[in-house]
């Protein structure tokens, strides 16, 4: 294989157009969140997407021993701590409902101090609906305002949504669609989970995949998903591997391309992560609302690459700061 390409802050540059609807956004976001008490029917603000938490989990990230040198040197040993919150993507918390089967996997690995080192929101889905940043942007408003004003801006809503359609048609996507309606039943934690967009991993550039080990597909049901995760965890351990791939050329592993998959660049198995019976910590209640999984927080070298992954950090933070203030929380790591 040829060598890496280097990580360069031009991937992530933002046009003024582009930070102007940024901008727009951050105030829809924190508009959602001040109403997302009455939106979701809940006693304290949520977040403005993966509102509804199933799970808390404390567990492990195990790096493989056989991690080639020029990528293991970045791990000062073998296990670290880790917390991680299983989510579903919708904005609104559905009560006594089936959830759609777009679920979050956010994971932050802790140094021994309890320091964050490295956060990573993952999904059950590979791909993003859309490579324009002004076309999500618009979205993204739209369907906050949506949301916000009771039903009262579904014409933006409808019109921006449409402008996203054609991206959607892309045979890497529509065949990951069948694949999540086939497979729309299945436990929360028999799926895989993706980073969609690019991280740092040094100077190099990864997307991250972590696969299950020997999970029951059909282990609970979608409309007690929190119970079934409970359940599962009082008798049982959870084991999935960690794989990236390396960025080696951007017309077959493009940055800023989300929509499509990477090619001709190997799966590496970079560890595992674990986590034990009784793994599960309480999910209820706005104490989760302060756990924060920014991956801007991360350490320099494990940070996000790309123009859709830049929009995360200001909104991340718009969205934490508004439930701070809502939910009366003193401090936030």
């Amino acid at each position: 294989m040829p060598d890496p390409l280097k990580y360069n802050k031009n991937f992530d540059k933002l046009s003024y157009e582009e930070k102007q609807l940024l901008e727009e956004t951050k105030k829809s976001i924190a508009d959602f969140v001040e109403q997302s008490p009455s939106i979701s029917d809940v006693n304290y603000a949520t977040r403005n997407a993966h509102a509804k938490t199933y799970a808390v989990l404390s567990g492990y990230f195990i790096i493989d021993s056989h991690l080639p040198q020029d990528l293991k040197y970045l791990f000062d040993k073998e296990k670290y701590d880790i917390i991680a919150r299983l989510s579903n993507a919708n904005l609104k918390i559905k009560k006594n409902k089936k959830d759609i089967p777009a679920y979050g996997f956010s994971i932050k690995i802790k140094d021994d101090a309890g320091r964050t080192i490295s956060n990573y929101p993952l999904v059950n889905f590979p791909l993003f609906p859309t490579n324009s940043v002004s076309a999500f942007l618009k979205m993204f408003t739209a369907i906050n305002k949506f949301y916000a004003k009771k039903w009262g801006n579904w014409t933006s809503f409808i019109r921006n949504l449409w402008k996203v359609v054609p991206s959607l048609l892309t045979f890497s996507f529509i065949k990951h669609s069948i694949g999540l309606f086939l497979k729309r039943n299945d436990f929360i934690l028999s799926f895989d989970y993706y980073s969609v967009g690019a991280y740092r991993l040094d100077d190099k550039m990864i997307k991250i995949n972590i696969s299950p080990k020997s999970i029951q597909k059909k282990s609970g049901t979608r409309r007690e998903i929190k119970k079934s995760v409970k359940n599962y965890f009082e008798n049982n351990d959870y084991e999935a591997e960690v794989f990236i791939q390396l960025c080696y050329d951007l017309k077959y592993q493009p940055i800023n391309q989300l929509n499509i998959e990477w090619k001709n660049s190997p799966f590496i198995k970079l560890g595992k992560i674990r986590f034990e019976r009784n793994a599960f910590q309480s999910s209820d209640g706005c104490d989760n609302e302060l756990l924060s999984f920014n991956p801007f927080e991360s350490a320099e070298i494990f940070q996000p690459v790309g123009k859709i992954q830049k929009l995360r950090d200001e909104a991340y933070k718009v969205s934490l700061q508004t439930r701070k203030k809502i939910n009366k929380l003193l401090k936030y790591k």
